[in-house]
C-alpha cells in the first residue's frame, strides 16, 4: 500500500488530524498538506465503508484497486491509463537496475543495493530524480525533528516504525541524499 492508499484508506480527515498532531510537535510547524485541505474541502474523504471495502479519495478504487486520481481542477477522477504515459515522459527513467520496492524490502543485499540506487538517482537530472531526492531529504528532515521534538526517543525508532509497520525498504533517516553515499 503507497502513502496515497494509506491516506485514502485512514481517511483523509483524519491524516489531516495526525498532521496537525504532529505539526506541534516539529520545529518549525511546517507539516501540512494544502492538498488534502482542499481535497476535503472538496469533499473528498477516502475512509472505508462500513463492510470494509475502500472509498474513493486520491484514488478512485474499482473493485478494490487503484484505477485512477482525483483531479481537483477538473473535480473528477482521472483513469490512471489515460495520464501514464505523459506522467512517464514527465518524470523520466528510473536508475538502471530500478527494482519494485516490495523487491527490494526481501533484497539479500539491501543496504548495498539501495546505497548503489540512490547514489546513481542522485546524478540524474529528471523530474522524478529531483522529486525523490526532495522527498528523501524531507523525510529526514521530519524523521529527525520527531526525535529533537521528543515524539521520538531515538533516530532508530523512527526507522523501525516504518520499516516494520509500514513495510519500508529503508527508513526516513538515512544518508542517501547526503553528499557522499556510504557503501
Amino acid at each position: 500500500m503507497g502513502i496515497f492508499q494509506l491516506i485514502d484508506y485512514v481517511g483523509l480527515d483524519v491524516c489531516q488530524c495526525i498532521l496537525g498532531v504532529m505539526n506541534d510537535r516539529l520545529p518549525g510547524g511546517r507539516l501540512r498538506s494544502p492538498l488534502i485541505d482542499r481535497l476535503i474541502s472538496l469533499g473528498i474523504a477516502g475512509g472505508q465503508y462500513a463492510d470494509g471495502s475502500q472509498k474513493d479519495g486520491f484514488l478512485k478504487y474499482e473493485k478494490g484497486r487503484p484505477g485512477g486520481v482525483y483531479d481537483p481542477e477538473q473535480r473528477a477522477y482521472v483513469s490512471f491509463s489515460e495520464i501514464a504515459e505523459p506522467c512517464h515522459q514527465a518524470l523520466g527513467a528510473p536508475p538502471d537496475q530500478a527494482k519494485p520496492w516490495k523487491s527490494v524490502i526481501q533484497y539479500p543485499d539491501k543496504a548495498k543495493y539501495l546505497a548503489d540506487y540512490f547514489h546513481r538517482l542522485k546524478s540524474m537530472i529528471t523530474l522524478g530524480a529531483d522529486l525523490a531526492e526532495r522527498y528523501g531529504r524531507n523525510s529526514k528532515t521530519i524523521g529527525l525533528g520527531l526525535v529533537s521534538g521528543k515524539a521520538a526517543d531515538r533516530e532508530e525508532d523512527v526507522n523501525t516504525v516504518l520499516l516494520t509497520g509500514f513495510f519500508h525498504a529503508y527508513g526516513p533517516i538515512n544518508d542517501y541524499f547526503d553528499d557522499e553515499v556510504r557503501s
